[in-house]
């Protein structure tokens, strides 16, 4: 009975991760952990695909496109160039992790809000050297987490 509802568990986990990585950068997947803490609600995950992907998939008062973070990492590796490529990617990957997550939780108790997402992308876009913005953001949204 017990490998029984072990296997019931996993069943229910495990489409939630692949759902959760399926519109990630593939280039990102290998340096993410599944996420820690599972999605509050079907709305979060749908919320933290619109974060990755620009994708609403149908969500009301959702506006599909850009920014979203697959095109931000994508920007990031070009301004690094080749020789920075082994280091930005992994940083920006997990730093999208760790913001969309947040930021796709519900209004009521995210600490990461659409807000800080533009004074993000403003610092990124800011910052002369791609890992310094990447650094100032994680600083920033850390600080954020810890409200």
């Amino acid at each position: 009975m017990r490998h029984l509802a072990a296997f019931a568990i996993l069943v229910l986990w495990l489409p939630g991760v692949v759902q959760a990585q399926d519109f990630i950068r593939e280039d990102c997947r290998d340096f993410m952990s599944a996420p820690g803490a599972q999605f509050d609600t079907p709305d979060h995950l749908r919320w933290y695909r619109r974060f990755w992907s620009g994708d609403c998939g149908h969500m009301v008062f959702c506006i599909s496109g850009s920014p979203n973070w697959n095109d931000i990492v994508g920007k990031l590796l070009a301004r690094g160039g080749p020789a920075e490529r082994t280091a930005l990617l992994p940083k920006a990957c997990r730093l999208g992790q760790l913001i969309g997550f947040e930021w796709s939780r519900d209004r009521k108790t995210r600490r990461i809000t659409t807000k800080d997402l533009r004074t993000f992308k403003t610092t990124l876009e800011a910052s002369g050297d791609a890992s310094r913005g990447l650094d100032q953001v994680e600083i920033a949204a850390r600080a954020k987490l810890a409200q």
